[in-house]
C-alpha cells in the first residue's frame, strides 16, 4: 500500500479498518544468497540499498528481538554532516544527501526536520578549530556557518552566555543538519526492503557462524541453521560477540551512552544544540519533549541501561547550558551500546573469511550514518569493492596505523572517544 493525502482521508472516513502490515513476517528459508545479521536501522538500509539498488532479494535479515528495539530505538535522533576528518567528511556528506530524499524514496514519512544544528565554542582555540572545521566542510560542498556571540544571542536567547567557566563565545551552524524519527526510519526501512522481497526474521539470534575452508557457509540460529553465499554482520555494540564467532577480534570496546527526554512543554529549541565543553547536546522533540544527552558511562558493558553519577554529570551540563531546563521534569532514561572503535571511526570491510563481511565502530555516529552506512555496506557485498564514501573505512588501519581517523583529535584510545 502506497501513502498519500488520498489514502489518508479514504482510511479516515472508513475508521482506519483498511491499512495493511507494514512488513510480513516469514518463516526462515533453509537458504538465502545473502544473510545481515542485525534487524536495525543499518542492517535494514542494507538489505533495502541491496535490493533498490542491485536488484538482490533473496535475502534474509536477522533480528535478535524485534524491529527498532535495539540502538536505532535508543538514541537522540540527530542527523548531521559537519565532520571534519577526510573519510568521515564524505561519507557523512554522501549520508546527509541519503536522508535528504529517503522520505519520497521510501514513500514513508520518517519525520526528517533539516533545523539546523548549532556546535557551541567557548574559547579562542575552540573558535579558530570550528573555523579550521566549517571550512573543510564547505570545501567538501556541505553547509556550514560560523556565528559570533550576537548572531546566537538572537538565534539561542535562553543559554546562559556569561557562564564563568564556560561563556559561550559563538557557534558553528549547519543548517541541512537536524533530526529524524528513530522508529519511522526503521519502520520505513523495513517496509521498503519488504516490499521489494527481502525477508525480514524477528526473533531470531545468530548462535554461530559456519565457515568451511576460509569461507562462509551460513548461520546458525535460534530458529535452525541457515545456509548463504554471503553475510554481512551489523549489530552496533554486539559487534565483538558476533564476529567472535567467525574466530575474530575486534579493536571494539562496549560503553554505555544514555539519553533523557522530558515531559512535554511548548516550543521552546528551534534547532539541536552541542554545548562542547559539556558534551552536552539538546533538541525538542514534535512532542514537546527535551531530548538530551552526553558523555559515555566509560566503562564496558553490553547492559542497555546507565549509571546514577553519568545521569548527574549530564544534568549538570545542562543546567551550566541553560539553566532554564531545571524547570522540566524528566519522564525517562535509556541506554544504548556504542561500538567504540579507537580512533572513533567506522569500519566497513570485508574479514579475512571470504563472503562475510562487517559494519560496526560507528561510536556516536550511528542514527546519522544510517542510510549512508546501508548504501556503502550494500555495495560492499554486492560488488566486493568498496564505495567511493567508505573507502577509508578499513579494517587492517589498526594493525598498520595507517589511516586512522581521529576525528575528536585526542588521541586513538578507547576511552577518550
Amino acid at each position: 500500500m502506497r501513502f498519500s493525502a488520498l489514502k489518508i482521508l479514504q482510511q479516515g472516513l472508513t475508521g482506519n479498518k483498511g491499512w495493511t502490515h507494514h512488513w510480513r513476517d516469514p518463516q526462515p528459508k533453509s537458504e538465502y544468497d545473502i544473510v545481515i545479521i542485525g534487524g536495525g536501522g543499518h542492517g535494514l538500509a542494507t538489505a533495502y540499498y541491496l535490493a533498490k539498488r542491485h536488484g538482490l532479494t533473496n535475502i534474509a535479515v536477522l533480528e535478535k528481538g524485534y524491529i527498532g528495539g535495539g540502538n536505532v530505538g535508543r538514541n537522540t535522533t540527530i542527523v548531521r554532516a559537519n565532520y571534519g576528518m577526510p573519510g568521515n567528511s564524505e561519507f557523512y556528506s554522501h549520508s546527509l544527501k541519503l536522508w535528504e530524499g529517503l522520505e519520497q524514496d521510501l514513500n514513508y514519512n520518517v519525520m526528517h526536520s533539516q533545523r539546523g544544528i548549532i556546535n557551541l565554542f567557548h574559547s579562542d582555540g575552540q573558535r579558530d578549530a570550528f573555523a579550521w572545521r566549517g571550512n573543510a566542510i564547505r570545501n567538501q560542498g556541505d553547509d556550514a556557518e560560523l556565528l559570533d556571540r550576537n548572531d546566537l544571542r538572537k538565534m539561542l536567547p535562553y543559554l546562559n552566555f556569561d557562564n564563568a567557566r564556560f561563556p559561550v563565545r559563538g557557534g558553528l551552524l549547519q543548517r541541512r543538519g537536524g533530526t529524524a524519527r528513530h522508529d519511522a526510519v526503521v519502520w520505513g526501512l523495513a517496509r521498503g526492503a519488504d516490499q521489494r522481497g527481502v525477508d525480514i526474521i524477528q526473533n531470531c539470534e545468530v548462535t554461530g557462524i559456519d565457515i568451511e575452508n576460509g569461507k562462509v557457509k551460513g548461520v546458525q540460529t535460534s530458529r535452525g541453521a541457515i545456509r548463504a553465499k554471503k553475510v554481512g554482520i551489523v549489530v552496533a555494540g554486539r559487534s565483538g560477540q558476533v564476529a567472535a564467532m567467525a574466530g575474530m577480534r575486534l579493536p571494539i570496546e562496549s560503553h554505555i551512552l544514555q539519553a533523557f527526554v522530558t515531559e512535554g512543554i511548548k516550543p521552546a529549541i528551534d534547532h539541536v544544540v552541542s554545548f562542547g565543553m559539556g558534551h552536552f547536546y539538546i533538541s525538542q522533540s514534535d512532542k514537546g519533549g527535551l531530548v538530551f544527552g552526553g558523555d559515555l558511562d566509560f566503562y564496558a558493558s553490553y547492559a542497555s541501561r546507565g549509571n546514577l553519577p553519568m545521569m548527574e554529570h549530564v544534568m549538570e551540563a545542562g543546567m551550566a547550558l541553560m539553566p532554564a531546563i531545571g524547570k522540566a521534569k524528566v519522564l525517562r532514561s535509556w541506554g544504548g551500546i556504542m561500538d567504540m572503535t579507537p580512533d572513533g571511526s567506522p569500519i566497513i570491510d570485508k574479514t579475512h573469511v571470504d563472503g562475510l563481511f562487517i559494519d560496526c565502530g560507528w561510536c556516536y555516529g550511528g542514527f546519522k550514518a544510517v542510510p549512508g552506512s546501508g548504501d556503502c555496506f550494500a555495495h560492499l557485498i554486492a560488488t566486493d569493492t568498496p564505495h567511493p564514501a567508505a573507502a577509508r573505512f578499513r579494517l587492517d588501519r589498526f594493525k598498520t596505523g595507517v589511516g586512522l581517523m581521529d576525528e575528536e583529535g585526542t588521541g586513538s584510545q578507547h576511552n577518550l572517544h
